[in-house]
């Protein structure tokens, strides 16, 4: 019951399919959302740090559970976490639909997340199960890739419309025909299937892993408003639970977080390189949209068709990133995406490219093409060198990089936005009190750079290997101690 059956090639086409429109409604709230956030801010009054929340309580949940949900499902049947998932993140979305309040909104948010986070890493794991050629799955991923692209594509449009059209609660109701029709495809054509030796739970890693992201959040969004003394206790959560994950982690034979995964190079660089590039891109739409709607005065339908010069480069430039990755490595496509959004970065930080609209259009293609081409190769990467049984834990983790990246990037940049406004009037103190964010932006455009430059060399490579034998290794020498033991 461990592998998957060898399935025919329609019906693994078929099985891509049905995990890529678990993503397309995990992906395309994020973007729908981002358009709606002016319209939710006057309905719910709300602040700069409760749009955030609104955001963040979404990516940071997901973040954090995204790992059990990989093991979990490779413990007890990735089909049946999926349509689990599937279930509980159609119910929060309509939760989400019918919120009184913008506390309770937070809240439902979170119950999307949790369905969320069994969707993502759990598909992820099915394709890799279900493609068995490097090549075939290189493509798969890249379809993938492609499909991150289409939400962010028809995201802001859609959005735009719904809230337009009929008011902002009505983004949410999207994912409910698109989960129900994925739930009952899961249930005929997608098989079962289990690690051949699952891990066993975590639960003290789970915890310390949430207190980690969630101390951290909450100190980077509340720090405008509260000031450094109420969140200082939150950032000394943080640290603690940061040092005791990493000595917990250490000394667990079966951990939440397989450290020894972080000396194979390319590895470690795809997870940073997630990091960085969510962080860009939850900074980037959290920036765009409050400009657009609340500094140039643009209804949700014209801000939505304002983001499609970064939309539509990022759904063309990803398949061809998945294209490159199969058939040259993942060394170029991550160059071309460091390239594009440290210059679209600087392009905002510098020339203040909000003031114009070639600028702004400009600024908005470049990191388009860098986003487009930056989703592949991580994945790729993060996967490719690991033993298949390990594949499930190696895709959460990368989720996992970009969920947190996308976290922190609406939380400091929203942070640094708030502090930079201030009391001072929105509209005129807005283009200087964003140039920090922007800044921010471009650190993380080079990050993406640099690692991609460093981590995907014949040296890269190597760490790559080493890691992998050792792990195939020590999982054998623990399958016979099992047996043993037994």
């Amino acid at each position: 019951m461990g592998r998957m059956p060898e399935l025919s090639h329609r019906r693994r086409m078929l099985v891509l399919g049905i995990c890529c429109m678990s993503l397309l409604i995990v992906s395309l709230d994020n973007t729908v959302l981002n358009v709606a956030l002016p319209s939710m801010q006057r309905d719910l009054h709300a602040t700069t740090s409760g749009l955030q929340w609104t955001i963040d309580a979404y990516t940071l949940v997901l973040a954090s559970l995204l790992m059990l949900a990989g093991s979990t499902a490779d413990r007890i049947g990735r089909k049946r976490v999926f349509m689990a998932g599937l279930v509980v993140f159609t119910v929060g979305s309509l939760l989400c639909s019918l919120a009184p309040s913008l506390e309770l909104l937070i809240v439902f948010r979170m119950v999307q997340a949790v369905g969320g986070s069994m969707l993502n890493p759990v598909a992820m794991s099915i394709i890799t199960n279900t493609f068995t050629d490097a090549r075939e799955r290189a493509r798969a991923i890249g379809v993938w890739g492609a499909v991150v692209g289409i939400s962010m594509a028809a995201g802001p449009l859609v959005g735009g419309l719904l809230v337009q059209s009929v008011s902002w609660r009505s983004i949410f109701w999207i994912n409910l025909p698109v989960g129900l029709a994925a739930l009952l495809l899961t249930l005929r054509f997608v098989p079962e299937s289990r690690a051949p030796r699952a891990r066993r739970p975590d639960p003290v890693g789970q915890l310390l892993v949430i207190a980690l992201f969630g101390s951290l959040t909450y100190a980077i969004i509340e720090a405008p408003e509260s000031g450094a003394g109420p969140v200082a206790p939150f950032a000394a959560v943080a640290v603690a639970a940061l040092l005791a994950l990493l000595r917990y982690e250490r000394r667990r034979v079966e951990p939440l977080i397989d450290l020894r995964f972080f000396r194979s190079a390319p590895f470690s660089g795809a997870t940073v390189i997630a990091v960085g590039a969510f962080a860009a891109l939850g900074g980037f739409l959290f920036l765009s949209t409050l400009y657009l709607q609340n500094v140039r005065g643009l209804d949700a339908l014209h801000a939505g068709l304002w983001m499609l010069p970064m939309a539509v480069p990022t759904f063309l430039c990803a398949p061809l990133s998945g294209r490159l990755v199969g058939t040259r490595g993942p060394r170029l496509p991550l160059l071309i995406a460091g390239t594009a959004m440290t210059a679209s970065g600087v392009l905002f930080a510098v020339f203040e490219a909000e003031t114009t609209n070639a600028t702004l259009v400009l600024g908005y293609v470049l990191f388009g093409i860098g986003f487009g081409f930056v989703n592949a190769p991580i994945t790729n990467t993060a996967v490719s060198g690991m033993p298949r049984t390990q594949a499930g834990v190696a895709a959460a983790v990368a989720s996992t990089s970009r969920q947190l990246g996308q976290t922190l990037g609406v939380a400091v940049v929203g942070a640094v936005l708030a502090s930079g406004i201030g009391s001072s009037p929105y509209r005129q103190a807005f283009v200087p009190a964003a140039r920090p964010g922007w800044w921010i932006l471009t650190g993380c455009g080079l990050a993406v750079l640099v690692l991609g430059l460093l981590t995907s060399g014949s040296w890269a490579r190597r760490t790559a290997e080493e890691t992998s034998r050792r792990l195939e290794s020590a999982e054998i020498r623990e399958a016979v101690g099992a047996t043993g033991r037994s």
